[in-house]
C-alpha cells in the first residue's frame, strides 16, 4: 500500500471518529431530564405494594428514549415536607439549564391536623408553589404546574370534589406567573365521571383480599397500573399542546 492510500485511509479514520463524536455530543444535548416532585400519587411504587402505581412511575411509556424521567414525588409528602425534609434542596442541586420539573401537591397539605404537612391554600400553599417556580426558573429549568388527581368519591351518582381551593390556587399561579399548567383534576374528573361508579374500581385501588392485604383494599385515592397509565395519558396528552422541547418528545 502506497503512501497515498495510507493517508486517504488515516483520514476516513479521524473523520469517522469525530461524527461519532458529535452524534454522541448531539445525543447528550438534546436529551431532556424531568424532575418529578410531589405526592404517592405520582411515586414509584415497591412491588410489594402492587398493583399500587405513580402516574410518574409509568410516564416514560409515554415520551420518546430521549427524555429521562427522574421521579422524586415521595408518599405522603406535602409543599411543606418537601421542602423541610430537604428533598427540594437535593432537587435543585441537581437541576440544570434545559430541565423540566414537574409540580403537583395538594393531597397532603389538606391535612390540617399535621402541622408538619398542612398548609392554607392562597398563603403557605402558594408561596411553596412560587418557591419551587422560582428556583427551578433561577436555574435555568422549566417549571410545569400539575392540580392534583381527583379521588374516586362518588354521591348519589355524581364524582365530588375533595380538593377545595387548592387546584385553584394551582389554577391562579399558572396564570398569575405564566407557568404551564396541566389541570389534571380537571381531566381525571371528566375521565373518572364518563367511567362512572363501578368501572373506576379499576382503576383506583379496589384489590381482592391477598397475603399481604388479607381484607382487600378499598381506596380511592391511589392508583392501579392501569389508573397510572390512564392518567400518564391524560397528562401526555395536554404535554404535546406545549410549543418546547418537551411536547414534541410526547409519543404520537
Amino acid at each position: 500500500m502506497n503512501q497515498v492510500y495510507k493517508t486517504i485511509i488515516c483520514c476516513i479514520i479521524i473523520l469517522t471518529g469525530m461524527a461519532n463524536i458529535g452524534i454522541a455530543q448531539n445525543t447528550s444535548e438534546n436529551r431532556i431530564t424531568i424532575f418529578t416532585i410531589g405526592d404517592s400519587t405520582m411515586a414509584n411504587k415497591k412491588a410489594e405494594v402492587a398493583p399500587e402505581t405513580g402516574w410518574c412511575q409509568v410516564f416514560s411509556e409515554f415520551v420518546n428514549s430521549s427524555v429521562e424521567i427522574k421521579n422524586r414525588a415521595m408518599n405522603g409528602r406535602s409543599s411543606k415536607s418537601f421542602i423541610s425534609e430537604g428533598r427540594w434542596k437535593a432537587v435543585t442541586d441537581s437541576l440544570k439549564a434545559g430541565d423540566y420539573v414537574f409540580i403537583q401537591f395538594g393531597h397532603n397539605d389538606q391535612k390540617i391536623k399535621d402541622s408538619t404537612r398542612y398548609t392554607e391554600p392562597f398563603t403557605t400553599f402558594r408561596k411553596n408553589l412560587e418557591r419551587f417556580v422560582r428556583e427551578t426558573r433561577e436555574k435555568g429549568a422549566t417549571p410545569i404546574l400539575f392540580t392534583p388527581i381527583v379521588r374516586r368519591k362518588f354521591e348519589n351518582g355524581f364524582l365530588t370534589d375533595t380538593h377545595g381551593n387548592y387546584p385553584v390556587a394551582v389554577r391562579q399561579l399558572a396564570a398569575e406567573m405564566n407557568v404551564p399548567l396541566v389541570d389534571l383534576q380537571m381531566l381525571t374528573a371528566g375521565a373518572v365521571t364518563a367511567l362512572g361508579d363501578e368501572a373506576t374500581k379499576n382503576i383506583y385501588l379496589w384489590t381482592p383480599p391477598t397475603g399481604k392485604f388479607p381484607e382487600g383494599r378499598k381506596d380511592d385515592t391511589h392508583l392501579s397500573v392501569e389508573g397510572a397509565k390512564l392518567v400518564a395519558k391524560l397528562a401526555a396528552q395536554q404535554l404535546m399542546l406545549l410549543d418546547n422541547s418537551l411536547g414534541k418528545q410526547i409519543k404520537k
